[in-house]
């Protein structure tokens, strides 16, 4: 009889076999494809298994390991929010107020447009749906809405000085993905065109909810001329720069209407950080090309457009057409999924609290720890590697990997009932059971004055810049932090239970990657005080844009398939690939060191694979997961990390110490003859 936790093993084979190793074998074996040989393609070999049994949602653009973690997330989250007990502080409180606000969706189709029409006429009215509407009213909404459509103003850590916080002026996001929909032929004329039709029917929602005579030539023309306003926007909008500009605007007037809603004086002498030089400078002939009844439609636009998931039913019929376009799928997330979304995202550190107190191990926190401590020092050694980076750099880079700071699960005061902290993060706050749209915009404004609120306000190097509840890891190069939130730290990425192998080839991998971001393209220009600070000789410097662009070529000759034939982008996703690479390498190396210091593990039954085989094993199986054609054109355009199968391939092709482990011959796919490393 064996006995969950206790080790049991064969003396002739050295096999484990607990429950967990069982378990963990049982998963590593369904989603293998044994038929493939790992030197042909380790990805297919690894996830085959997976990719067969697994079949996308209707309600999904992109099924993945990491996906099937965020939906058993959720079904937790789901039960934590009700029902509200007389002994929840607060927070929780208003927690589980806007969950029922949300939840609460025969309320929501009765009430139907009217909270939208309120919001409209509260900002002067929206031209394609009014008879009467005047420039005069209308200019109204450019002060509300300026500053997130055609401007993006926010409030965050000076890049220079980690120590306190500063202005930024930067470039919009637009209302589609990406550029390419504005301009391209195929997929992508398909989606401008659903959104053209999505942004007319809405229109014609609010006309006949004013019993408005529809007149579908005039809303066809006004639409068609906010999608030419946005289509210019677009093609003004570039790369970022920081520098001066020439944009014909009244910078003072308008940066100080913005913060007296905080009642924040700005002087005429408040530093502002300045991106996207070229498109502000290119604004003036943009707007200049527009009347003011075409800008104000397009501004209203945004604002309805982020509204639409808070509304009835046939606001989202409305949108299906072009979610269909966009991410091919056919069918609305279960409604629920959508509040729970909501208030996870809204009331990140409340929502932590009721999931860390329902599935959190504390003592998951030290184990991370202690992963982090070894990967550093795995991380620091491999420096001494390096041929391409001279002796003052190194000692830098040595500096900056130990000073990184761990938050780890969560952060502790909010499960500490007599801390008041968790309270005050939402004092301000007032949710209505009936309300959920206006609940949606007390939230808006509430978390915009607390980010205008901090200009004046010293950073606190303690926040976390994520929630517990969240299945993912960050790195902050203004704090040279690295988070590891509750959500991530289970199976396959890490659990106590299973063997080391595993949680160095899954966590470890992920810790390895975080540390690498503070020394990718953009991590490395920060010091280790998290302050845009040159550290670098001028000849280390050099050599790592060389042994970067290996990468950049490397990446950028994967041809996806699924994506229409499109090359991964070797340029924007080099931060992250960099990072893929860093990772396993590390982790590799201080898996080794600790079996060197306790032995090798027995093997997984049903597995003929040895220790260093199956950390490779479950590195890969993070990775799995499958991705609609329509999702996969976009992301290739959007997304700053490789598609899940190029994680895998590009980093082990890269690492001689897979092919020594799996014994691929030189020249082979997983072998080849060049390899890239940068750290």
């Amino acid at each position: 009889m064996v006995v969950p936790g206790q080790l049991s093993c064969s003396s002739a084979n050295n096999v484990c076999t607990t429950s967990d190793c069982v378990t963990a074998a049982a998963r590593l074996l369904q989603n293998m494809d044994k038929s493939i040989n790992p030197c042909d393609n380790f990805y297919q070999y690894a996830c085959g298994g997976w990719l067969e049994r697994h079949v996308i949602p209707e309600t999904s653009s992109r099924h993945s390991v990491f996906d099937i973690l965020r939906d058993k997330l959720e079904i937790v989250l789901k039960g934590q929010q009700c029902p509200t007990f007389e002994q929840d502080r607060d927070a929780i409180k208003k927690a589980k107020v806007l969950y029922g606000s949300c939840i609460n969706e025969s309320l929501i189709e009765q009430r139907d447009s009217q909270p939208l029409l309120k919001l409209i006429d509260s900002i002067g009215g929206w031209p394609v749906a009014s008879e009467d509407w005047n420039a005069t009213a209308g200019w109204k909404i450019f002060s509300l809405t300026l500053s997130k459509a055609v401007l993006d103003m926010y409030v965050w850590t000076d890049d220079r000085d980690s120590q306190k916080h500063i202005i930024y002026i930067d470039q919009p996001g637009l209302g589609m993905p990406s550029r390419d929909y504005y301009f391209n032929d195929g997929n992508f004329k398909k989606v401008r065109e659903a959104y053209l039709q999505f942004m007319v029917s809405i229109a014609k929602i609010t006309r006949e909810d004013r019993n408005l005579t529809q007149d579908d030539d005039k809303v066809w023309e006004e639409m068609m001329q906010v999608l030419e306003l946005e289509t210019d926007i677009a093609n003004v909008s570039r790369s970022h720069n920081r520098n001066e500009n020439n944009f014909d605007f009244n910078w003072t007037r308008f940066i100080r209407g913005v913060m007296s809603s905080v009642s924040i004086d700005v002087q005429l002498e408040e530093e502002v950080v300045v991106y996207s030089t070229p498109y502000l400078e290119k604004m003036n002939d943009v707007l200049s090309r527009h009347s003011v009844r075409t800008m104000q439609n397009y501004l209203t636009w945004q604002l309805i457009i982020d509204r639409v998931n808070s509304l009835s039913r046939r606001f989202k019929d409305a949108r299906a057409r072009y979610r269909k376009a966009l991410y091919g799928t056919t069918v609305e997330d279960a409604w629920w999924r959508d509040c729970v979304r909501y208030v996870q995202s809204s009331m990140e550190n409340a929502v932590g609290a009721l999931y860390v107190s329902e599935t959190f191990a504390g003592e998951s926190k030290r184990m991370v720890s202690d992963l982090i401590g070894k990967i550093q020092k795995a991380f620091v050694e491999t420096l001494e590697e390096l041929s391409w980076m001279d002796a003052s750099s190194k000692e830098k880079a040595r500096e900056k990997a130990m000073a990184i700071k761990e938050h780890i699960g969560y952060p502790a005061y909010i499960l500490e009932e007599k801390n008041p902290k968790l309270d005050q993060e939402y004092a301000n706050l007032n949710f209505s059971e009936e309300n959920y749209f206006e609940n949606i915009l007390e939230n808006l404004m509430s978390e915009a004055h607390k980010s205008l609120k901090k200009l004046r306000e010293p950073v606190d190097p303690d926040q976390w810049i994520i929630g517990a509840a969240v299945v993912n890891a960050f790195y902050s190069p203004n704090r040279n932090q690295i988070v590891f939130p509750a959500g991530i730290l289970q199976p396959p990425f890490f659990s106590k239970h299973q063997q080391q192998a595993l949680n160095f080839g899954g966590i470890g991998m992920v810790i390895g990657h975080e540390i690498t971001h503070g020394f990718d393209d953009n991590g490395r220009n920060f010091d280790k005080d998290g302050n845009m600070l040159n550290w670098w000789s001028n000849y280390s410097a050099e050599h790592f844009k060389e042994q970067s662009q290996c990468m950049v070529q490397q990446y950028g000759d994967f041809v996806w398939k699924l994506a229409g034939g499109q090359n991964v982008s070797g340029i924007s996703t080099l931060g992250e690939n960099i990072a893929d690479n860093g990772g396993v390498r590390q982790a590799y190396k201080a898996y080794l060191q600790w079996v060197d210091m306790e032995g090798e593990e027995l093997q997984l039954p049903g597995l003929d694979m040895d220790h260093k085989q199956l950390f490779f094993l479950n590195f890969a199986q993070v990775w799995c997961g499958a991705y609609r054609p329509e999702y996969a054109s976009q992301s290739i355009k959007t997304d700053s990390h490789s598609p899940l199968e190029y994680r895998v391939l590009g980093s082990l092709q890269n690492f001689e110490a897979f092919s020594e482990a799996f014994q691929c011959p030189k020249g082979s796919l997983m072998n080849p003859e060049q390899k890239c490393r940068v750290w």
